[in-house]
């Protein structure tokens, strides 16, 4: 895909490399922006690239696509409704008690 910017440039990771939530964390103003809808921010963000893992990015857009809700009255909600899509559609490495616990345990 040809990204609009570098995921591991300076746009898209402040001089280190950074990784899903975080990379959406930077993309709002906790003061400014909420209460947000996910429309709109899919509207100005959903082709930027997110880094999941050292191997793969995805653009924004594909994991947004999960979020189960139209709008989010403040940050701690975005952060819950982002991590809850990224769980549901595979991009998150990291669950608690292991994705599969009896194989693979945190």
């Amino acid at each position: 895909m040809d990204w609009p910017h570098d995921p591991d440039g300076e746009q898209g990771s402040e001089g280190m490399r950074q990784y899903g939530m975080a990379i959406f964390a930077k993309k709002v103003d906790e003061e400014e922006d909420f209460p947000l809808a996910f429309e709109e921010f899919v509207a100005e963000y959903g082709d930027d690239p997110i880094r999941i893992n050292s191997k793969t990015v995805v653009p924004a857009r594909e994991i947004l696509e999960g979020v189960d809700t139209e709008e989010v009255p403040d940050i701690v909600e975005f952060h819950r409704a982002i991590g809850r899509a990224m769980r549901e559609g595979g991009f998150w490495e990291y669950h608690p008690v292991g994705a599969n616990p009896e194989r693979n345990p945190a």
